[in-house]
């Protein structure tokens, strides 16, 4: 890294540090993410120089991931396995939603993508899939889509999904409503080294692999197994946690910038629009779904919502509302995605021109 991307990184960073200890102040939900998401997404727009460095990234996705795992102790995981027909109509579900929210995105839209028909379907169907901003732009590329409305979709979706539910669950009063504590609850040296070292190789296995979120599912995987297990070698600090947060707020805000604001702005207010109008009916799933299983509404709101995996198990666990239930239907939405999106746009488009 050169001496002034360097220093672009620390500044940056230093910016999210303080835009964290004003969210804390101020007491908003989940601080130590949504304070630096905003402040440098703000910066972004406003022309500063702000940066993000891919390694801190993966640390933090290494850290929260690590975290995650920890709650899925054997009692944890009898409750999760037993709600296995409920984590399928989940990714039935939001299969269907992103869907949905194509054909609306096409039909306002398509005549001002150009392109061929094929190409404009594309655009319209990977930028409304609920899965990673990165990988649905990637296979949005390969069918020769728009790149640029497709990777801007995701970006507002997951701006709008992180902003609103952790602040209408905090002024609604729906935190702390779930006790479940993670297998060890204190960090203890050499158990905690040990985790690193452990979920670390897990990460650089995925990364090795070329899996999704490499370093937050490897992770995850190696240390939901240790607690499945009965291995408790060490919690993971709360220091740690936050600062985890803090650089994936900033990989997250650093995505916006002023060219972003004017690309295609009738593109961006109608994915706005779309968005806010899926939490709403995801929402409404939720509860249908938590009528139907007997947990509480908010911890299913959060594991059907269109948000990102780190992001909707964050919130989840410092409002503490049920993150082993979370993460398993954001994972396993996550994975099926991932799988089959693709397949799916072939099937229902074919692999020649149509409209």
């Amino acid at each position: 890294m050169s001496p002034a991307i360097a220093l672009r990184v620390a500044l940056t960073l230093l910016l999210a540090l303080a835009a964290a200890w004003l969210c804390v102040w101020l007491r908003t939900p989940i601080p130590w993410m949504i304070g630096p998401l905003l402040a440098t997404a703000v910066a972004s727009i406003l022309r500063a120089p702000t940066r993000s460095w891919g390694p801190l990234r993966n640390a933090g996705q290494w850290t929260i991931g690590a975290a995650l795992g920890l709650y899925f102790t054997p009692q944890v995981t009898a409750l999760v396995g037993s709600l296995w027909w409920a984590i399928l109509l989940g990714i039935a579900w939001a299969l269907a939603l992103g869907g949905a929210f194509g054909a609306w995105l096409h039909r306002g839209h398509a005549p001002g993508f150009g392109g061929t028909p094929r190409q404009q379907r594309a655009t319209s169907y990977f930028a409304g899939a609920i899965g990673g901003a990165s990988e649905m732009t990637l296979l949005a590329e390969r069918e020769g889509a728009r790149t640029d409305l497709v990777a801007a979709a995701h970006s507002l979706r997951l701006l709008i999904v992180v902003l609103v539910i952790p602040f209408a669950f905090t002024f609604s009063g729906l935190q702390g409503i779930d006790l479940t504590p993670p297998g060890p609850r204190q960090a203890q040296w050499p158990g905690f080294a040990w985790l690193l070292a452990a979920t670390g190789a897990g990460g650089w296995v995925m990364l090795r692999l070329g899996r999704a979120n490499p370093w937050f599912m490897g992770a995850l995987v190696v240390s939901m197994g240790l607690t499945m297990a009965g291995v408790h070698l060490s919690a993971i600090p709360q220091w740690l946690v936050n600062a985890a947060q803090l650089v994936i707020g900033v990989s997250l805000g650093v995505r916006f910038s002023a060219e972003f604001l004017h690309t295609a702005p009738r593109w961006l207010a109608a994915v706005g629009l779309g968005t806010l109008a899926m939490v709403g009916v995801c929402a409404a799933f939720a509860w249908a779904l938590a009528w139907a299983t007997g947990l509480h509404p908010a911890t299913l709101i959060l594991g059907t919502s269109p948000g990102g995996i780190a992001e909707m198990a964050i919130t989840a666990k410092v409002l503490q509302l049920g993150v082993p239930v979370v993460t398993a239907f954001q994972v396993c939405r996550l994975v099926a995605v991932l799988v089959l999106v693709e397949p799916l746009f072939v099937w229902l488009y074919g692999r020649s021109v149509s409209a």
